[in-house]
């Protein structure tokens, strides 16, 4: 509509424009004013608008034509693109004939454009194609063809180097990476090596690594300290190291080569060359002459391949150390025949390889034997048969046990007490190069003089581990031989007085004005005088002063008795403190029990009698009453009838703390208890909206028990059960049998029990609401416990906040516990 009207305008400014040239310049507004009565000032307007509107009908007409042009170059472009790209996609085709990927990098850009099937090199996760998770090499490679791949991208990108690596991916696929720049771009290409370019590959892999393995032998040899050689088959030599060269004397190994210097003299040559030829290895410890120096070298050599390869280990310091070593062990042996302690030493063939003249003198055994060499087992055989080791009933497994020193770390101890009296020191050390050394002494003196010596340390030690007491020490004549301060201060005796050693007597009568209980003293009398029946016996001494001993007659290896005596008043008086609150405590619980058994039942006999009133105001037969007043009476039966519950309840609870309860045992049928505790229930379940779901197997059968007890216990767990739940809601009772148990468990989806009360749940008068209806006195799971315990049974609690809880009661079916629990 634009264009339409732009043209009718460009018209009538064209018809316009024609009509105002044809006029003279002077003569035309005087014509527009004759015909259209017009003046002179809107003739000039209508003129200017005429030559506007003329340009613009021109400028219009100018863009209609590059528009028109413009067309037709989009049109040319668009068909020469459409050709390029169906080049582009046939050299596509041709370039991805085989799986490949292909990464460039355009000059001065950071960014690569990824092209190709990435599938060959990432897995099947779609974040995995992202180029970021592509240029992570290590997402798709194991860690170090990773690194080698990104050394090589990074050299390509930075200087323009090439590569070409043969890899292979973490999912086992075999690649090869061919990095290039071209026409200003860095590309990489990958692609799957199969068939005989893989085999090719590989190969080439093969030829590289074997490549640097000879390099790095060759490289190792070089740097060996002693000479290594290799020789052709037909002896001329092929590789020699700088330790050979040096060791011929030649220039370099080129000079050793080419002149086939040899190490080894003719003889050893030609025996080198004999065990070649047998395919046995050739070693031999051989002096060789270098510099002008005598030295021995250990010479190794084998056949390898085509020909030979050896080696010589300069041992010149070895064989000088051993030399040194044979010349201390002389002097060793020499100093060892000096000692007056037997010395005997085995090599590691268990075979006698020194002795010196003290051992030979104490085992009185032939020369010639010992200088036989005899095994280890020989030399005990021997003794044996002589009668001159200990006596043992197993001397197979006691002579196994001797010769574990041969495998041995450390030294080990022992005496040997012979036949003849003689008591001697073994020491037993392994040798580092194999073997043991036997270590023989005569202990026999030294043991007796221990063995006395230790008999009064013994006694002395005794005193002195009971320094912390009063402690006196009584002979078997009944005089005392030692004591210590704390026995005088403790009886208020003189140190003087005790250092006469007195008799037992005299020291009772000193001590009779603290203590005069003349059955305790002929105990301890006894105890020190008696000759058998010699054992520890404990006492009490309740003295006159207030204090309290403890006192103890010990028997000592000597014959004497060790008495000792420990003030034990403070622990007494506490001990006495605290069996007096006991009992106390335990008087008052039975008051409470008492008083609370004598409380419900005076309260019971008043409550009784208001229950029956209440029942014979509700017959008919007293005549009619108004609403009001049967509403009134409903609450008095309601509530009398919860007050009788709850003493009732007290009552159980009294009797079975005083152990007057007793059960009922008897066939129990599961099934109907179940129904009438719920029954019993019923009408606070319809009235809070809650379900009862009973899981109760068909054939649960019976068990023994008390049944009224156990409805009790059943219908305690429903009402608390019903008392939490919300409404709405279901409670849940089950019944299971197991071989030896009856198991009834209650569950309600309440607000659960805190952790911290769930151990106070069972006691007398404890009732937590938690946000319930439920309001009682908090007899109720006390009861279910005192019942299932009485029936030898246990009851458990599992409890959420916020989701509920489960009270399960165990009865067993042993009926022989029942009895246990009813008596």
């Amino acid at each position: 509509m634009v264009r339409d009207g732009l043209v009718g305008i460009g018209a009538s400014a064209a018809l316009l424009s024609c009509s105002t040239h044809a006029l003279a310049a002077e003569d035309a507004p005087l014509l527009l004013a004759g015909l259209f009565d017009i003046d002179r000032q809107e003739i000039a307007a209508l003129t200017t608008g005429g030559a506007v509107l003329g340009f613009s009908v021109v400028c219009a007409i100018l863009l209609m034509r590059n528009r028109q042009r413009a067309a037709r170059i989009e049109t040319q472009l668009r068909s020469e693109l459409h050709a390029v790209q169906t080049e582009a996609d046939r050299f596509r085709a041709m370039l991805f004939t085989e799986p490949q990927v292909l990464i460039s990098w355009a000059a001065g850009e950071t960014r690569p454009d990824i092209s190709g099937d990435t599938a060959l090199i990432m897995s099947q996760d779609p974040q995995a194609h992202q180029p970021q998770r592509i240029l992570a090499f290590g997402t798709w490679l194991p860690a170090e063809p990773a690194l080698r791949m990104d050394h090589a991208v990074d050299a390509l990108l930075d200087a323009g180097e090439g590569f070409l690596l043969n890899l292979t991916t973490t999912t086992g696929r075999a690649i090869e990476a061919m990095g290039r720049a071209i026409g200003g771009q860095a590309i990489v290409r990958i692609r799957e090596l199969s068939g005989l370019r893989r085999e090719l590959a590989e190969m080439t892999l093969r030829y590289k690594e074997l490549a640097e393995e000879s390099d790095t032998l060759r490289g190792f040899a070089n740097a060996a300290p002693y000479p290594i050689w290799a020789r052709h088959a037909d002896g001329r030599l092929v590789f020699a190291n700088a330790a050979y060269v040096h060791a011929t004397e030649a220039t370099d190994t080129a000079d050793a080569i080419g002149r086939n210097l040899e190490l080894l003299d003719s003889d050893h040559r030609a025996n080198l060359a004999k065990s070649l030829n047998d395919n046995q290895p050739f070693t031999a410890r051989i002096p060789v002459v270098i510099s002008g120096e005598r030295r021995i070298f250990d010479v190794h050599a084998a056949r390898v391949g085509h020909g030979s390869a050896g080696m010589a280990v300069d041992a010149s310091e070895a064989a000088a150390l051993k030399a040194a070593l044979l010349r201390m062990a002389e002097a060793h042996r020499r100093t060892l025949d000096q000692l007056s302690s037997g010395v005997a030493v085995f090599d590691g063939q268990r075979r006698l390889a020194f002795y010196n003249d003290a051992y030979r003198q104490l085992w009185d055994l032939d020369r010639a034997f010992l200088d036989g060499n005899p095994d280890d087992s020989s030399v005990l055989d021997r003794l044996r048969a002589a009668r001159k080791l200990p006596e043992q009933p197993n001397f197979r497994a006691w002579k196994t046990k001797l010769h574990e020193a041969y495998h041995a770390n450390e030294a080990n101890k022992d005496i040997w007490y012979l036949p003849d009296g003689r008591a001697l020191s073994i020491v037993t050390t392994p040798n580092p190069e194999g073997g043991v050394t036997y270590l023989y002494d005569d202990v026999t003196e030294r043991l007796d003089l221990e063995r006395r010596f230790d008999g009064l340390i013994r006694v002395q030690r005794e005193t002195l581990d009971a320094l912390g007491e009063a402690v006196a020490v009584f002979g078997s004549n009944g005089r005392a031989q030692l004591f210590n301060p704390a026995f005088a201060k403790m009886w208020r005796l003189s140190d003087e007085a005790m250092a006469q050693h007195p008799h037992i007597e005299t020291v009772e009568t000193w001590c009779r004005p603290l203590f005069d209980e003349q059955a305790v003293w002929q105990t301890i009398r006894g105890a020190i005088t008696s000759i058998d029946n010699r054992a520890p016996v404990p006492l009490k001494m309740d003295r006159k002063d207030g204090s309290v001993l403890a006192c103890m007659s010990m028997p000592l290896p000597d014959g004497a008795t060790m008495l000792t005596f420990q003030d034990i008043s403070d622990a007494e008086n506490v001990e006495r403190a605290l069996r007096e609150r006991n009992e106390a405590l335990e008087a008052a619980d039975q008051m409470k029990v008492d008083f609370v058994h004598h409380v419900s039942y005076e309260l019971r006999s008043p409550l009784t009698t208001i229950i029956g009133f209440a029942h014979l105001l509700s017959d008919s037969s007293t005549g009619p009453l108004l609403p009001k007043q049967s509403e009134y009476l409903d609450y008095i039966t309601t509530s009398t009838s919860a007050l009788l519950a709850i003493i009732n309840n007290i009552l159980d609870l009294a009797t079975i703390d005083a152990g007057a309860m007793s059960l009922s045992l008897g066939p129990i049928d599961i099934r109907q208890t179940i129904a009438a505790a719920a029954e019993g229930v019923q009408d606070r379940l319809v009235h809070d909206r809650i379900a009862l779901q009973v899981d109760v197997a068909d054939d649960i059968g019976v068990f023994i028990g008390d049944e009224s007890r156990v409805l009790q216990v059943l219908y305690n767990l429903l009402a608390n059960a019903v008392g939490f739940a919300p409404h709405d809601s279901a409670v849940t009772l089950k019944a299971a049998r197991s071989d030896h148990m009856i198991t009834f468990s209650v569950t309600d989806r309440g607000p659960g029990i805190p952790p911290d009360k769930q151990d106070k749940i069972f006691d007398w008068f404890e009732s937590h609401a938690n946000g319930s209806r439920h309001r009682g006195a908090g007899l109720g799971l006390s009861l279910v416990r005192s019942f299932v315990e009485l029936h030898g049974g246990k009851v458990s609690i599992d409890s959420t906040v916020g989701r509920g809880t489960t009270v399960s009661c165990d009865f067993p079916l042993d009926q022989s516990a029942h009895r246990n629990a009813a008596e």
